[in-house]
């Protein structure tokens, strides 16, 4: 492969936030969530110059460690060769360790923002490609399925390769996040799982994952038995009680709600009308915002102001 050619123009693209599992669809289902974390790269003479503003802007790298560049760089390999220099900017809205897909946003903007200013990238690396790539840096695809597709997704692997579907999510469904102020590392979440769980539990799963996919998209009134988990959730209580408590505490209320990925976010579905009274039901430590539902997925913007 010859070495490809880049765009000299910076580019922007803009990445949502997503929330995977939604209960019972555990490492399947994902949803595209309307926060965003916007990047804009440049193709550079030299170097490697990162500025972050926002989430992580205290604690990320500046330097080949950061997941964005580790990102470029892997896509930059499949599209034929790197560049002699990067400049990028990170705008950063994305909570950090909160299970709501930051790691993804970052991965999902890198890959992007690596092929739109390869010239010809699109051709070289398809959005399937783009897809394998990045469920390859990740480890598993239902996050980053949600942010490259947006919407409501479903993911799997067969005999290797990564496949997703997308669905339109019901557009009464309103999400609302209760973000706590601590977060809790994935792999601890993921290190109090069993190895195995009982057949009876497993069965109400798959049941509940299926009928998730027809109140998400159809039948927003069957959320509260759609999101019923017995896989992940309770197993995880001990790394965050607060978040386990306010589900059921939710839940008895009568509101839809579930551990956002692997946590401590709490995500709830409420009606449209109800949305301003649910997310006063957290309490102290808890900051909620709703949002609206992304259906765009990850993609390039125009810039805007000086930078055009």
């Amino acid at each position: 492969m010859a070495h490809p050619a880049f765009r000299a123009a910076a580019i922007r693209v803009r990445v949502p936030a997503t929330s995977a599992n939604l209960g019972p669809g555990f490492d399947a289902l994902g949803l595209a969530l309307g926060l965003y974390d916007d990047v804009v790269v440049r193709v550079a003479d030299s170097g490697l110059h990162i500025d972050i503003a926002g989430e992580g802007a205290d604690t990320l790298p500046r330097d080949e460690r950061h997941l964005l560049v580790r990102s470029l760089r892997t896509a930059f390999d499949a599209l034929g060769g790197q560049p002699r220099g990067l400049e990028v900017v990170c705008a950063n809205r994305i909570p950090h360790g909160r299970g709501l897909g930051s790691s993804s946003a970052a991965i999902c903007a890198g890959l992007v923002a690596a092929r739109a200013v390869t010239t010809g990238g699109e051709s070289k690396l398809d959005d399937a490609a783009l897809l394998g790539l990045a469920t390859e840096i990740e480890g598993h695809p239902d996050n980053v399925a949600a942010c490259l597709l947006g919407g409501f997704t479903l993911a799997w692997t067969d005999a290797g390769a990564v496949r997703a579907v997308r669905m339109e999510p019901d557009n009464s469904v309103v999400p609302v996040v209760f973000v706590p102020s601590k977060p809790v590392l994935t792999e601890m979440a993921r290190g109090l799982l069993p190895r195995t769980v009982p057949h009876v539990d497993a069965a109400l799963n798959a049941g509940r994952a299926a009928l998730l996919v027809e109140a998400l998209t159809r039948r927003p009134d069957l959320l509260l038995p759609a999101t019923e988990d017995r896989l992940h959730q309770e197993y995880r209580a001990p790394a965050m009680p607060g978040s386990v408590a306010l589900v059921a505490r939710l839940r008895a209320d009568g509101v839809p709600a579930v551990i956002s990925g692997a946590g401590p976010t709490v995500l709830a579905f409420a009606k449209d009308d109800a949305a301003d009274r649910v997310s006063r039901l957290a309490g102290e430590g808890w900051t909620a915002n709703r949002l609206a539902l992304d259906l765009d997925g990850a993609g390039v913007l125009p810039l805007t102001g000086a930078g055009e």
